[in-house]
């Protein structure tokens, strides 16, 4: 099975998990096993989902400074979240990879799998999000059809990222392409890099 055939199901069901409630305080309810491939892939999503809804509502142009400030905090954090379960992913590449003989001439590609995975589970929110903006009622028909092409964009976005991540798999898998995964080097969380941070000392 190709991965994003595995993949896109799952950040599905967890958009459409999400928006049972669509309260960004709801507990995940994830119903993969823990440690799973899949166990990562929903909470992966959950967490771009969560942040998608924080993103508007810190928008609010009436918003309270005091809760503008909780929530950039909260945003701060699922950054990090973020980050590290692209990480976790890129474990799982290379792990089942690790034995695979890299043959002459092979060559790095310009980003990571689950990077690639990353921005694959952004895209399907903006697809949902934008079938909302399709179905609204309320809405002229210049408003309609405008996002009725950006929704066409989406999905042929999602149609040539889908080929690219499974290509770049299958390149890996033979030897074609090989993995080299950067840790996180962030400043601004780490109290002994941030001067803002440290200079408090």
């Amino acid at each position: 099975m190709k991965f994003t055939v595995l993949a896109l199901p799952i950040f599905d069901k967890s958009i459409q998990d999400y928006h049972r409630k669509d309260d960004v305080g709801a507990a995940i309810q994830n119903p993969y096993p823990l440690q799973s491939i899949e166990y990562c892939l929903y909470l992966k999503n959950w967490i771009d989902t969560v942040q998608w809804h924080l993103e508007d509502i810190i928008r609010d142009p009436e918003i309270d400074a005091a809760i503008a400030l909780e929530i950039k905090r909260k945003i701060d954090k699922s950054n990090q979240d973020r980050t590290d379960l692209v990480e976790m992913i890129d474990s799982y590449f290379l792990d089942k990879y690790k034995d695979i003989r890299i043959l002459p001439g092979a060559t790095i590609n310009t980003e990571s799998p689950a990077w690639a995975v990353d921005r694959l589970s952004i895209l399907a929110l903006k697809i949902y999000h934008m079938q909302q903006e399709v179905d609204r009622t309320d809405v002229d028909q210049a408003h309609h059809d405008a996002c009725e092409k950006k929704l066409q964009i989406l999905q042929e976005q999602r149609k040539d990222l889908t080929t690219a991540i499974d290509q770049l798999i299958d390149d890996i898998e033979s030897g074609k392409k090989y993995m080299k995964v950067y840790k996180q080097m962030k400043m601004y969380n780490d109290p002994l890099l941030n001067p803002v941070l440290y200079g408090k000392k």
